[in-house]
């Protein structure tokens, strides 16, 4: 993992698959937004992944996770802003961004605001705008976490200390997953636990507040994913981004819930991929 100091003097973190490597101007680079939470490590088999397809692949930690300075009252755009200030670190001109779960939003909020600079976005499992109506709502396993951010930050903090994962959360296939492929991205997610609590508190908050940007802001070609069978962000989301991105891509899984669809990501690579090398 690789330190950057911004121009706020906070800092993050950044993985990246070729870090040092002779041949990494030559290769097509991809940001992956990581889900919540997460230490922004890039798992296995994102890594491997990417390397058969001559990828690089970058991973930029959110604020309050794995070691990334936390920024309180943070918005989604404000993780653009860190993205563009990165990419001008590491002389990164052109990029594809794909984000999953609560990186999806954070994709979302490159592609709108930094056009010049991301040719490609996919979204898999990502949550919508917020609204604060049942539908919304509808179909989430445990919503905890999110209506504790409606309060606010202090209030997210003080559910994280008590709550507890609800296994009725994932269904079959995703078990499946994550008992395979997906492995690593279970082992991260509980690795990044308590260290990374002040960042789920503030993505949530960020979730159910203005994101900063609109979506008809996003006008590069997009790529939605989304399982008809996710408990943890409902299909009644990927649906709803698809409505409001009619020029979108928009891929439904009947068999899939929120880390199955994860099995869709080699696709991903490939259509990302292909508008990059044009």
């Amino acid at each position: 993992m690789q330190t950057i100091e911004l121009r706020d003097g906070r800092v993050v973190l950044v993985d990246d698959t070729t870090a040092g490597g002779a041949d990494a101007e030559d290769r097509p680079t991809l940001v992956w937004h990581h889900e919540s939470p997460h230490t922004g490590v890039l798992v296995e088999p994102l890594r491997t992944m990417a390397a058969d397809r001559g990828l690089r692949l970058l991973a930029v930690t959110r604020p309050g996770y794995g070691g990334a300075d936390p920024l309180p009252g943070r918005s989604v755009a404000d993780g653009a802003q860190d993205l563009d200030q990165v990419l001008d670190a590491l002389g990164i001109g052109r990029v594809a961004v794909f984000g999953g779960s609560g990186g999806g939003p954070h994709a979302l909020a490159a592609a709108a605001l930094l056009p010049d600079r991301v040719a490609a976005l996919a979204t898999l499992a990502s949550p919508a705008p917020f609204v604060d109506t049942p539908a919304w709502w509808d179909g989430m396993a445990d919503d905890g976490g999110l209506r504790a951010a409606t309060v606010g930050r202090e209030a997210r903090l003080t559910w994280a200390a008590t709550a507890d994962f609800d296994p009725a959360q994932f269904v079959d296939t995703d078990w499946a997953a994550l008992d395979g492929d997906w492995a690593a991205l279970g082992q991260d997610a509980a690795a990044a636990g308590g260290p990374g609590l002040q960042g789920a508190a503030d993505d949530d908050v960020a979730f159910v507040t203005d994101w900063g940007f609109a979506l008809s802001a996003v006008r590069v070609p997009t790529f939605l994913v989304h399982g008809t069978r996710d408990r943890v962000v409902p299909v009644a989301h990927g649906r709803a981004l698809a409505e409001a991105m009619p020029r979108a891509t928009y891929e439904e899984r009947p068999d899939d819930g929120h880390i199955a669809v994860l099995s869709t990501v080699p696709s991903v690579l490939d259509r990302l991929a292909a508008v990059l090398r044009g």
